[in-house]
């Protein structure tokens, strides 16, 4: 009995730091070629904004680069400052390009930022054919 106080505590103690551990999260990935535009045309394409889509983490807003028909390039302008947030969006930009539209699947973890960005890039998506 005499040790398992000190046990517990050192338990708890040596937890705490696993518990307060925050990845550091990289810069935001994009996949992309050309300046930055609302809806316009670089040398590698036109480009087309999505519209910030608001969600409990913070806002989501997708650019797309298009060659054609193709979608060639993702970029986020705005996304959540959270440690999932930074480990999902490059699989969501992979879904993207491989997929060509927004029928993608949520990233575990990031279930928010995945669903405003399939919103904000269905909005890219639907603003490009309008």
């Amino acid at each position: 009995m005499k040790r398992a106080l000190p046990v517990l505590v050192l338990s708890v103690a040596g937890l705490i730091p696993v518990w307060r551990y925050e990845p550091s999260a990289p810069a935001a990935p994009s996949v992309s070629a050309g300046p930055s535009a609302s809806a316009g045309s670089s040398a590698a394409g036109s480009t087309v904004t999505g519209t910030p889509v608001r969600t409990e983490k913070g806002d989501v807003q997708v650019q797309l680069t298009y060659d054609g028909d193709t979608i060639t390039a993702v970029k986020l302008l705005k996304q959540p400052n959270h440690p999932q947030t930074a480990a999902a969006v490059p699989r969501l930009i992979a879904a993207t390009l491989e997929a060509q539209s927004a029928d993608i699947d949520t990233v575990s973890g990031a279930t928010v930022t995945s669903d405003g960005y399939r919103e904000s890039l269905q909005a890219a998506i639907d603003a490009r054919g309008a």
